[in-house]
């Protein structure tokens, strides 16, 4: 008696199974999503920012840009009134005073921002326009 062929839907000996193109497309999707986060994540105690919050008058706004003790400050009163094209700005350290530098208008906005330097760990830096009464403050780690 002849040997019996397998069925048509047996895979061939040695034959690679097929493999799906959606079980490809995830694992190369999940890949590369990794290294976008990789890419775009901050290190930890990094830049941050934080805005005074009221509803109405100057929203005032600190944002630090570095790593750790070593950062750049910026000041942003975000809604000035619309023909004010500049005005001081005072950065605090700590509740002191530490220096005073004129903003200017960015867009909509005033900004100043204070050259990358050592602020510490475990320290509070806040800035004030003149003619607000408006403060944002911002703790280093």
């Amino acid at each position: 008696m002849p040997p019996v062929p397998p069925p048509p839907f047996a895979p061939r000996p040695h034959a690679r199974p097929r493999e799906s193109p959606y079980g490809r497309r995830s694992a190369l999707t999940l890949a590369l999503a990794g290294v976008a986060v990789t890419l775009t994540a901050t290190p930890a105690a990094a830049d941050s920012s934080a805005c005074t919050h009221h509803f109405s008058g100057p929203q005032v706004c600190i944002r630090l840009d570095g790593r750790g003790a070593t950062n750049s400050v910026t000041g942003i009163w975000t809604n000035p009134p619309a023909d004010v094209g500049s005005r001081e700005v005072s950065l605090y350290r700590n509740g002191r005073l530490a220096d005073t530098a004129t903003a200017t208008r960015s867009g909509k906005a005033l900004t100043y921002t204070w050259a990358t330097h050592d602020t510490g760990t475990d320290t509070e830096l806040c800035v004030k326009f003149r003619g607000s009464q408006r403060t944002a403050c911002q703790t280093t780690r």
